[in-house]
This record gives C-alpha cells, structure tokens and sequence, in this order.
C-alpha cells in the first residue's frame, strides 16, 4: 500500500479515542435516548462483558434467526459505509448478504419498500431534495433539525430512519492552501472583500443551487470575479493550475485528506449549505423482526464516523485502489468496534 502510514495511524488514534470517549461518556449516563437505549440482550447492553473477539459489538445468538441484507448506492463512499454497516451487524450475530451497488436513490428506495433490500445509507439532504422534492434552502443545515425532517416524511411512506452520522457529505468552498494563506481564508466569510478578485468553479447547476453559487451570493452577501462551470471531475484540476481560484468541492473528498498540505475547504459559518449527514433508511417491519440490537448497532459504528476520518477511507479505496470491505473491516477493528 502506498499509504503514508503516519497520516493513516494518526486517523486510526482519533477514531480509537473518539470511541472511547463517547463510550465512557455513555456508561456514565442516565439519558434514555433512542440511540443510546437498548434492551437486555442488545449489543449495546452486552458490550461490558466483553467476548472472545474483544471488540464492543458482541454477537448476540438470538440475532442468527434473523437475515438482513444490507444496500447501498453506487459509488465509493456509499460502498464503504454499507461495507461497514453489514460487517457490524454480521458482527452481531446477523446472518447479512450485501447489495452494494443499487444505483441511484430511486433504486436502493424501491427495493427497500419491495423488501429485497433491509437498509441502505442515504444522505439526508437528498432524501429530502430528491425523494420528498424539496428544494435545497429548504433543507436545515442542522443535522438533527434535517433529520427529524426527513425522519417525518420517510414515515409517511411506511419507512424508518435512525439517527445522523457525525460527518456529513456537503458541498463546501475549497482552495489551495497557498491561496487561504494568502487572503486568510478560514470561512466563507472571510471571503468578504476578496472573493471579487478570484474566480469561483462549480458544475453548470452552481447558479441556482443554495448550497453553491446562488446561496454564496444571496446569503453571504459574495460577488466573485467570474464564475465558470467546469465539469464536477475537474473540479481539483482547476485548483492545481495554480490560478488562485476557489472551487465547489465535497467535504469527504479523498483529496482533503491524501493532499491536505495542498488543499483546504473554507467553514460554512452562518450554516446556510443543507446538511448532508448520513441516515439509515428501512421499515418498521425489518426494525421488529431484527430487535434492538439492529438499530443499537448501527448507531454505535457511526460514532468514529468523523468527516477527517470519512475522508480517510475514501482516499484508501477511490485513490490506493484497496478493496472496500478490507477499508471496512480495518475501520472497525480499529476504532474498536470488532476484533
């Protein structure tokens, strides 16, 4: 692999510590929440105890009647994520079969309402721009506010949705580190009184989206030297012809973290970009076929699910080329969920 080994084993730290924090901060708590609780018997319930795997999520026999299988999208991170959510409910005790390239969100939600699939990861922004025709400044820029949203109309479709992931997949303002320092660029904000100098790249639907140029010139107040849309597979190329220009980049793209000596994203300050956090999506039957550990496990693997880290297993898989149920399996072994 040619991994920088110290970038990976810096990553692998912060998701270890990150678990263990949220672990101690969990058996010190009282609070009864959805994803904390969890029934005797359940992963969570189980995990003092230990077993031979010394992992947190321990296999409860009681889960081996049940068979889920487990979608995704088809594309990388998408990939990973369902990667990881069947590896952990395997770990559980679930007998799991993976579907891990449905194809778009039409797709993977059609197959959950026909029952072929069990669950699948979908960002909250599109389940509420695509699926509910929302329109993008509609959708909170606050996970839980976006969730709680989406969560309410999945419901209306007979469908269920748990808790957001930590990270969240967004659209977001890059440059090259040489240009923050430049113009000390840190927020978006920051770009007050600069941004007339430098040129701005996006896809050609940037005009009119909130989350790109139509939302960086209404709600931040941001007029740029020239606005060019560039096809979205261009969109590090533009950066790296040195033209100190900005560009519309994904805050888990894989470059953020193989090159973050070269690029940086600017701080969505005033939380106006919808929010883009992850969500499990399947139905009330599956949820009482499997019991509390289908849920209490999935929630508990998203807490190392950091965006640094998000953004580490997408450089191992879309530019190392590693397979991503290796990514996935070394991604819960280290952060403590199995192993």
């Amino acid at each position: 692999m040619n991994m920088n080994p110290t970038r990976w084993r810096a990553v692998l730290a912060l998701m270890a510590a990150l678990v263990l924090t949220l672990g101690v901060a969990a058996c010190g708590s009282d609070d009864d929440s959805t994803s904390g609780s969890a029934t005797e018997g359940s992963t969570e319930a189980s995990t003092e105890g230990g077993d031979e795997s010394g992992g947190s999520i321990v296999s409860n026999p009681e889960n081996g009647k049940v068979s889920l299988t487990v979608g995704s999208k088809n594309f990388t991170e998408a990939i990973i994520l369902g990667e990881i959510y069947a590896q952990a409910l395997e770990a559980a005790g679930y007998k799991v079969k993976k579907d891990l390239n449905l194809g778009s969100e039409t797709v993977a939600l059609k197959n959950i309402k026909q029952g072929t699939v069990s669950g699948y990861p979908e960002y909250v922004s599109t389940v509420l721009t695509s699926i509910f025709g929302k329109e993008p400044e509609e959708v909170p820029a606050d996970a839980t506010e976006a969730y709680e949203e989406a969560k309410a109309e999945l419901e209306k479709e007979n469908l269920t949705a748990f808790p957001p992931t930590p990270f969240a997949s967004a659209n977001a303002v890059g440059t090259t580190t040489a240009t923050a320092e430049k113009y000390g660029l840190e927020t978006v904000s920051d770009l007050e009184g600069v941004s007339e100098k430098l040129n701005l790249y996006g896809s050609p639907e940037c005009r009119q989206r909130i989350d790109c140029l139509a939302g960086l010139e209404k709600l931040y107040g941001l007029k740029f030297k020239k606005f060019t849309p560039v096809d979205i597979g261009l969109r590090y190329t533009v950066l790296e012809k040195g033209q100190n220009n900005l560009s519309i980049l994904f805050t888990t793209d894989p470059q953020l973290s193989a090159e973050s000596d070269k690029f940086v994203i600017l701080e969505d300050d005033k939380k106006v970009f919808p929010a883009g956090n992850v969500i499990w999506v399947t139905t009330p039957k599956v949820v009482e076929e499997a019991g509390p550990d289908y849920e209490a496990t999935i929630t508990e693997v998203q807490e190392g699910m950091t965006v640094e880290v998000i953004q580490e297993l997408n450089a191992r898989v879309e530019l190392e080329k590693e397979p991503a149920a290796k990514v996935a399996a070394e991604y819960l072994e280290a952060a403590g969920y199995t192993g």
